[in-house]
């Protein structure tokens, strides 16, 4: 299939509710094999790092769609794009969620001295703290109200937030020195990152 006709069924209506349908399925599953007994001998553990786990593979997507669109000649992938963002910010919250709810019983001043204490708590909620300000201005209006230059400044923070959400990732890993699959999503995230500098080197006058 060619790259034209990939675009053109990318654009087709049906497109965006099939991709909304696919972002909620793991959430779906997840609260499916929680009241099902599913989630092994500790299932809030295996829920808020599960949520966490597709907090972070979604932002691997969203950061993927702008190298895949101008590599492979599918303009219609940008579409997308605010949708995929949006369940980065959905599944970071929930993973919140059950944090305060499963590890915390939403006990407010064990949760403020929690973020205090432990280095990648205080990481995991600032990440999540950008992502709710991206989450907030992600829509037309907002654009319109902060003119493009700006909201296009601010919604760079995302290279933060990838930067954040892996190294709270690594921290949470550290205490069991199972650093495989952490390594995985550096290493996406940084080629990720890598190709949106190039691009930009590449755009730069030469000097003189």
């Amino acid at each position: 299939m060619g790259a034209a006709r990939i675009n053109r069924w990318l654009g087709h209506r049906g497109v965006k509710p099939g991709v909304f349908v696919l972002g909620l399925l793991p959430f779906v599953w997840l609260v499916w094999a929680a009241f099902n007994d599913l989630l092994g001998a500790n299932p809030a553990e295996a829920l808020i790092r599960s949520l966490g786990d597709w907090s972070l593979r979604f932002l691997v997507l969203v950061l993927a769609i702008t190298p895949l669109r101008v590599m492979a000649g599918w303009p219609s992938l940008a579409r997308l794009r605010r949708m995929v963002g949006l369940f980065v910010f959905f599944y970071a919250c929930m993973h919140l969620l059950a944090y305060a709810w499963f590890d915390m019983e939403f006990d407010l001043p064990g949760i403020a001295a929690d973020v205090v204490k432990r280095p990648f708590i205080l990481v995991g909620f600032l990440a999540w703290t950008l992502l709710l300000a991206l989450a907030a201005t992600s829509f037309n209006r907002a654009i319109r109200a902060l003119g493009a230059a700006r909201w296009q400044m601010l919604h760079r923070a995302v290279y933060l937030i990838a930067g954040l959400a892996v190294l709270h990732f690594f921290w949470m890993r550290s205490g069991k020195n199972d650093f495989a699959e952490v390594a995985v999503y550096g290493a996406i995230l940084a080629a990720l990152l890598g190709w949106r500098l190039w691009r930009r080197m590449l755009r730069k006058p030469a000097a003189g």
